[in-house]
Order: C-alpha cells, then sequence, then structure tokens
C-alpha cells in the first residue's frame, strides 16, 4: 500500500538566496503600494457618486487598505529577519508531498520519522 506523507523544504541561506528573497519581498510590498494607491482612487471615485454613503464608502475601502498595509508591516518584519539570518542557516521553504510505501513488517517509526528535502541555490543537496 502506498501512502502521501508531507516532507518539509528546508533551504540553506546563502548571499545569492538571501539577495533572491529579498528581491520577492521588495515585490510584494511594492505591489502591495499600488494596490493601496488603486484603492485610494477608486475609494476617491465612488465617494463623488451621487447616491453613494461616503461613510461606508470610507469603510469599506479603509478594511482593504489596512489589511493590505499589514500585510506591508509583516513583510517589513520578514525582510528585518531575512537580514539577521547567518549564511549557511537553514530555514523552511514549504512542503511536498510524497508517496511512501507501506509494507506488513515495514518500520512505522522510520516511514514516520522527520525526513526532509535540502536546497541550496536552487539545488538539492540532501534528502535526510
Amino acid at each position: 500500500m502506498k501512502i502521501i506523507r508531507k516532507i518539509p523544504v528546508k533551504q540553506i541561506m546563502t548571499e545569492s538566496s538571501k539577495r533572491e528573497l529579498h528581491k520577492v519581498f521588495d515585490r510584494q510590498k511594492q505591489q502591495l503600494e499600488q494596490e493601496c494607491q488603486q484603492l485610494l482612487f477608486e475609494q476617491k471615485k465612488l465617494q463623488q457618486k451621487q447616491g453613494v454613503s461616503k461613510e461606508e464608502v470610507y469603510k469599506r475601502f479603509q478594511g482593504e487598505i489596512t489589511r493590505r498595509r499589514d500585510k506591508m508591516k509583516w513583510i517589513d518584519f520578514q525582510i528585518e529577519q531575512l537580514n539577521i539570518l547567518p549564511i549557511g542557516s537553514e530555514m523552511e521553504e514549504g512542503e511536498v508531498e510524497a508517496l511512501v510505501e507501506v509494507t506488513e513488517g515495514s518500520n512505522w517509526n522510520e516511514l514516520m520519522s522527520n525526513k526532509a528535502i535540502f536546497v541550496k541555490d536552487g539545488i538539492v543537496i540532501g534528502i535526510k
């Protein structure tokens, strides 16, 4: 019988991977900032329409803008953590699902032991 098991993928931090992550965070932050500007524009446009509650429009749009600004603060925190992360440290990047063969007599503890895939600069360097 085959079962599906989740296996963590861990990235070994290098100068190159730190730079790439920094670029990803910067792009995400820039995208959120553009969305905030677009929401403000749409808010002003809607508030000028007749028969629309300006207060209701303001509340709805400010909620969305606040959510994006909170995400930007979270990204700032992640950038701070990235900057203090030493080269060579492991960072969990996500997880993948793997098929595991289970037969009678299999060692369950070994099958379920904490295995991980290690990646360095986009190349798998180990499966332990």
